[in-house]
Formats: structure tokens, sequence, C-alpha cells
């Protein structure tokens, strides 16, 4: 087939990482970006050969000469951005969260027709350890699923140089705060190394903003949550349990882990040297034993060119992307969930 034409609208602090990706893959071609800073998009248009500078997004999605819409702005600005793409014949590539909330997602996906649409929260699956971790949950040798445990904390730092970014923390540009920045990461990690099989039904979530003594390293106005921990029950009773927080007045804590009836496997989706997958393995005759299932290097650019490799591949062969808008859904309603929860304190069923 023909290069990939692409369009890339938000040209700020992922725009460019995007238009360095575009330029890396031989099935997609740089030729449009937009920027309301004009200097932005001027500059990534300069650096990567985009023949065709828009001050607004709005515009650059009419354009007969765009293929393909990466959508790397704050995400309350991105579903209508999408749906207009939608409606002039473009493919999408949404950066993370998705949207602002579940009823979004639903409005592109009614809007998408047979057009093909992905969201960048699956950059870690495409590193080669998240699939030799995939292909080993496939096999069944973890045995019937348990539980899928998440837990990282940031410690707090030193006030930054520079005011962090203003829509991070502010739920009315971005729908919430750490939750939509990385939670969307941990789920699509962890339900896609499972396969996309577990159904989740019922969450229950608390959430705290920043501690009071750290308010003043952040931008004014911040109102979303630094810190969540959400326990989610599936269909069959696997159980999900997801804690992030930064800002966080303790050392920092990673942990990624799937967990069977005959196995389990230790994850690290964060790392890219010496990484290891450890499956402990649980015998009659042995007990638990472990042994080393992947160990290497990743390329940390590879979350990058990945979600636009497979979305320019599943354009290419009429198949549907890793993280569609579907799954997606799927996490954007326990995000929902975790904040309707944290807030009201009820568990909260997903349909």
């Amino acid at each position: 087939m023909d290069t990939i034409r692409v369009g890339i609208v938000g040209c700020g602090v992922m725009g460019p990482m995007h238009a360095q990706a575009v330029a890396e893959l031989p099935l997609t071609d740089l030729v449009a970006v937009a920027d309301l800073i004009p200097e932005r998009a001027q500059k990534v248009a300069q650096d990567f050969d985009a023949a065709i500078v828009y001050r607004e997004g709005a515009d650059l999605v009419t354009d007969p000469h765009v293929d393909l819409v990466i959508l790397a702005l704050p995400a309350c600005h991105r579903t209508q951005l999408a749906l207009a793409a939608f409606a002039h014949g473009k493919h999408v590539l949404t950066e993370k969260p998705v949207a602002m909330n579940a009823a979004e997602v639903e409005q592109m996906i009614a809007a998408r027709g047979n057009l093909k649409a992905a969201c960048c929260s699956s950059r870690y699956r495409f590193r080669p350890g998240a699939e030799a971790a995939t292909n080993f949950v496939a096999s069944g040798a973890l045995g019937t699923l348990r539980a899928v445990h998440h837990r990282n904390f940031i410690a707090a730092g030193p006030p930054p140089m520079h005011t962090p970014p203003e829509w991070r923390l502010k739920r009315a540009l971005n729908g919430g705060g750490f939750m939509m920045n990385w939670g969307c990461y941990d789920m699509d990690y962890l339900l896609g190394i499972c396969g996309w099989s577990l159904r989740p039904r019922t969450v229950f979530a608390q959430s705290w903003t920043v501690p009071a003594q750290l308010a003043p390293n952040l931008p004014e106005g911040s109102d979303a949550e630094t810190q969540y921990t959400a326990l989610i029950r599936c269909d069959g009773g696997t159980v999900l349990s997801f804690e992030r927080g930064e800002y966080m007045p303790i050392a920092v804590e990673n942990c990624w882990q799937i967990i069977g009836e005959r196995g389990s496997l230790r994850l690290d989706m964060l790392g890219t040297e010496r990484k290891q997958i450890v499956f402990d393995e649980c015998t009659a005759g042995g007990g638990t034993q472990s042994q080393v299932l992947w160990e290497g290097d990743e390329d940390a650019g590879e979350g990058m060119r990945g979600p636009l490799r497979d979305l320019a591949e599943a354009i290419r062969d009429d198949r549907e992307p890793s993280t569609s808008l579907e799954r997606s859904l799927v996490i954007q309603k326990i995000t929902d969930a975790v904040y309707h929860s944290a807030a009201t304190g009820q568990a909260v069923q997903i349909d």
C-alpha cells in the first residue's frame, strides 16, 4: 500500500516525539502539524519536513492530504477533534487517556465507522518482555487467574525547577489526575498481557490529593488526585488491585504481578535495562520455585513507535489495533468507576 500520510495536532511535549516515531517508520510520512502556539508547530514542521502547518487542529483534520491524525493535546480537546477527523475520513491515534470519560469513548466508537482508531495507552506492551509474558499467560501455564496486582509509588522530591504542565492535575483539563495519567498504562499493560479476557464488574476505590506541605510545588488550582487505591472484582472471581501515587511520603516502590492457581509472573513495566520476567511455579512436589522466563534490555523508543506502527499495520491489513476504542472503553469504564467510588465511598458496578 501507499505510505500513510500523518498529521499531528499538538506540538508541545508529546507532538515532537510522535513526529520522531513517524519519521522512523517506513509505513508513515508526516505531512501536516498543528498547534495554537505557531512557533511550536513551525519547529516540528522544520525538524521533520512537514509541508503543511496549521494553527487550529480543526483545520488539519479536514485536510485531504492527511490519512491519519495523531491527537497529542490535552484530553479535554481530543474527543471533538476525533469526531471531526472521523467525519472527514481520517484514522485516529489518540494520546492517553483516551478521553475525559466513557461517554466520550462511546461517542467516538459510534462515529468511527469502518475507520481505524487506537490509543497510546498500549505503548508498554510493544516491548519484547511484555510480548513474552502475553504468550506465556496465553499458554495457560499460570492456571486460572486469581489476582492481578500493581503498585507504584514515586517519592516526593525537592521543589521542581520548572512548574509541571497545568493540565496534569486539573480535572477540567484532564478528567482527573494521576489515575488518568498513568492508570491507563497499568491497566492496558496487565489486561493486555492477560489477553483482554478479564471482565471487570465491581470497583471499590479511594483517592487523595497532594499532601498539603507539597501543594506549593504544583500549578495553582490543581485539584485532582495524586494517589489512589482500587480493588476491582471481575467475572469469575479474579481480582485486580491497582495502587499508584506521586509526591509520596514513602520510598519508591514498583510491582506488577499476575497470580494464577499454578504460578505467578513478576513483571517490570517501566524498566529498560537488565529487565527480567520471573515465573514462580507452584507444584505439589517442589512447592514454589522461581525461574527467569525472559531477560534482556528494551528500547524505550519502542513506546512511541509501537502504537503508531500497530495502527498503521492495522490500516494496511484491515484488522483491529492492539488497543482499539473498545478496549480503551473497558479501561475508561474502570477509571470512571474508580473516581465515582472514591467520591461516594461506595462500591460501583460496571455494566
